[in-house]
């Protein structure tokens, strides 16, 4: 059987976590991203301390790794200084759309990590931000669900 179909463990039992896959893309991050990962080593660190206080050996287990990944991700941070606006879409912009339906949408180019698609932040590399990026208002994106016409970049 393909290790793609066995349920991966949660250490528990002692058995080897696998390691959390990192982006092969840059690691742009905006002020916001950079915040986030920082509470989230402080966090993991935390956490950490109290699961071998408590010798919560799968705890431990699965937070080291949890550590492994969002340290290297603080260490390849690359901040990006959000620049006054150019009239194009880059990283860190704010683009309004309006679909063909009327309605609107707001989408936030963002690093990979502090992507949220359900709140409008989308990461840099995917394709809605790729589509994004350069487009200045009038033009006009092809999104998944259909064209939509760029009406403003903050």
């Amino acid at each position: 059987m393909s290790r793609a179909f066995v349920k991966e463990g949660d250490g528990a039992d002692g058995e080897e976590l696998a390691e959390l896959q990192v982006s092969p893309h840059r690691n742009l991050v905006t002020a916001d991203g950079w915040r986030q990962i920082e509470e989230t080593v402080e966090r993991l660190r935390a956490e950490l301390g109290a699961a071998r206080a408590a010798d919560d050996r799968a705890t431990v287990r699965r937070t080291q790794r949890d550590l492994r990944y969002w340290t290297l991700r603080q260490r390849t941070a690359e901040r990006v200084q959000i620049a006054p606006p150019t009239g194009k879409a880059r990283f860190g912009s704010v683009v309004t759309l309006e679909k063909s339906d009327g309605s609107q949408v707001v989408y936030r180019i963002v690093g990979e990590d502090e992507a949220d698609p359900a709140r409008g932040k989308v990461s840099y590399v995917s394709p809605v931000a790729r589509r994004l990026i350069g487009a200045a208002p009038g033009d006009s994106v092809e999104l998944p669900d259909g064209a939509a016409d760029v009406l403003e970049i903050r």
